[in-house]
């Protein structure tokens, strides 16, 4: 093949596409919050599967497995005495009681995504948002807003979990905490059967924050 030739068959090369960027200079602390039901949880991790730059935070807790869960992938699944050890060594970036069970946040799991320069993305009661954002002013807070109170409530009574003085606490909690989503930074609907709009929405928001100046300095 002559050099003409193989000029002609270099420039028929398609180059290769550049990787995409997993990790970022100034990774955020990103806190996705609002009432037991409202679907936050699939949300994120529907989200997480087709975003690779962000990454879920497995809290703990002590309230029993449900049908379905698998210990440290939707929770890390401890009883009292274990997760009173983890707090009072100071293992836990924040943790609560809610519905009669702890919850907490393993502040090594989020400092370890954050040094590799990825976005951590954390799911919690609106009770430990609001304790995130006075140890982390700078984490980025998202409260998911349902349709309707009334579409809350069916999605609790689908989940066939709660008897109904349990279903009425968490409704009178549900409205407490909606009235509260001002405090946060956005509030996005879930509306019925969209998971995937509402998780487009909070990757729209992580971009649109990501190019902000001066940066969020997020310091766990």
């Amino acid at each position: 093949m002559s050099e003409q030739d193989l000029e002609h068959d270099h420039s028929k090369r398609r180059e290769p596409e550049p990787e995409k960027r997993t990790a970022f200079p100034n990774p955020m602390l990103v806190v996705v919050s609002g009432p037991s039901g409202v679907g936050k949880s699939t949300i994120v991790a529907e989200m997480a599967q087709r975003r690779p730059q962000v990454v879920p935070i497995v809290t703990a807790t002590t309230r029993d497995r449900r049908e379905g869960e698998t210990d440290k992938v939707h929770y890390h699944f401890l009883s009292v005495d274990e997760f009173e050890r983890m707090r009072d060594r100071g293992g836990l970036l924040e943790y609560a009681r809610v519905h009669d069970h702890w919850y907490g946040t393993p502040i090594e799991q989020v400092r370890g995504i954050l040094a590799a320069g990825r976005d951590a993305i954390l799911t919690i009661d609106p009770q430990g948002a609001r304790l995130v954002r006075q140890r982390v002013p700078d984490a980025l807070l998202i409260f998911i807003m349902p349709p309707s109170i009334e579409d809350l409530a069916a999605r609790l009574e689908g989940r066939g979990s709660e008897d109904e003085a349990s279903l009425a606490v968490r409704r009178h909690n549900a409205e407490i905490e909606m009235a509260s989503s001002g405090d946060y930074d956005y509030v996005i609907v879930n509306e019925t059967g969209q998971p995937d709009a509402a998780g487009d929405r909070i990757w729209e928001i992580i971009q649109a924050e990501a190019r902000r100046d001066p940066p969020r300095q997020v310091r766990v």
